[in-house]
């Protein structure tokens, strides 16, 4: 009987060998983890369609931001509902506003989390669109300058990085720019670069009520048929100084990470977003499937398509099972 002169088989007979020649490994190191913060809230109060997550009143959120860190993750990113909303977000600005407060509570408690805030206006108008409305649509220009209004006084809490979400264009110059004008030289733009208008942003809007009132979004954030145009976004942020630049969602934008990651030399990040965790959550509360097998086989897929950074709502679980 004649045998093939290799034997893939060899190297796959064990637990113990076939992690000796795994090619991708995960690390709680890999993960951001999203946190919600509401400035009209007193108690943990369970996100509905996300199991598992919850919206944190601002007493609790930086315990919260401390016991993540002491999983091994580094860093969370901040999501805020404010007490107020109106027509241009404003109350994203104030110095005593949720995130800002958010931040200087995680930072007295614990200086070494990596506060990432989220840079948008979604959450803070009453429409609930990403920037400032005129003629019943966004306007990129007038927008800009609340953007990096609102990067500031981050940095001026204590960000140690900001995350522009709203897909204006030329808004990482504008951030960029602003922060170095106000001494923040040194703080970093994760910037959310090639983000698809999506179906699986349905749970987190829910989160933070921040569902458009009128239209979509479809004008500012990208068509999910589109590739090419995905490294021109990333290309142009990089150009006007983003630090690392974001893919979202990941899993059905796998091929824009493997693209992004081989054309650009700088961290390549991937939002693995609410929908996403909301499917696999419900797969297993109607024991569809493993639970465990299959979030840590779909993050193996993102980190191996490419991704530096892992943003995910199962950072915690993760980091508890790899141990």
């Amino acid at each position: 009987m004649s045998f093939p002169d290799f034997r893939p088989r060899r190297l796959r007979k064990s637990e113990a060998m076939r992690r000796l020649v795994q090619e991708t490994q995960l690390h709680p190191s890999d993960f951001i983890y999203p946190l919600f913060v509401s400035d009209i809230i007193d108690h943990v109060e369970p996100i509905g369609s996300m199991p598992g997550i919850n919206n944190f009143p601002l007493k609790v959120i930086a315990g919260e931001a401390d016991r993540v860190f002491r999983l091994g993750i580094p860093a969370v990113l901040l999501f805020g509902t404010p007490s107020d909303k109106d027509e241009t977000g404003s109350s994203s600005l104030k110095n005593d506003g949720i995130i800002q407060k958010a931040i200087q509570e995680i930072k007295s408690v614990n200086s070494d989390i990596v506060v990432v805030t989220d840079v948008c206006l979604c959450e803070y108008t009453n429409h609930g669109h990403c920037g400032i409305i005129k003629n019943n649509d966004v306007d990129n220009d007038a927008t800009l300058e609340i953007l990096a209004k609102q990067a500031v006084s981050h940095a001026r809490a204590g960000a140690d990085m900001v995350a522009p979400s709203d897909m204006m264009d030329g808004r990482v110059a504008a951030i960029r720019e602003a922060l170095d004008n106000e001494m923040f030289e040194n703080t970093p733009v994760m910037a959310y670069s090639a983000k698809y208008c999506s179906a699986f942003y349905g749970p987190f809007r829910e989160a933070v009520n921040s569902a458009p009132q009128f239209g979509d979004r479809k004008t500012y954030q990208m068509d999910p048929s589109n590739a090419t145009e995905a490294l021109k976004e990333i290309s142009l942020d990089i150009d006007e100084g983003a630090d690392i630049v974001m893919v979202k969602p990941a899993l059905s934008y796998l091929d824009i990470i493997a693209r992004a990651k081989a054309e650009f030399d700088v961290p390549i990040a991937a939002y693995n977003v609410s929908g996403e965790y909301s499917m696999v959550k419900l797969a297993a509360r109607e024991n569809l499937m493993d639970e465990k097998r299959l979030v840590l086989e779909i993050l193996t897929s993102i980190k191996r398509a490419g991704a530096d950074i892992i943003i995910s709502y199962h950072a915690p679980d993760v980091a508890n099972w790899l141990g």
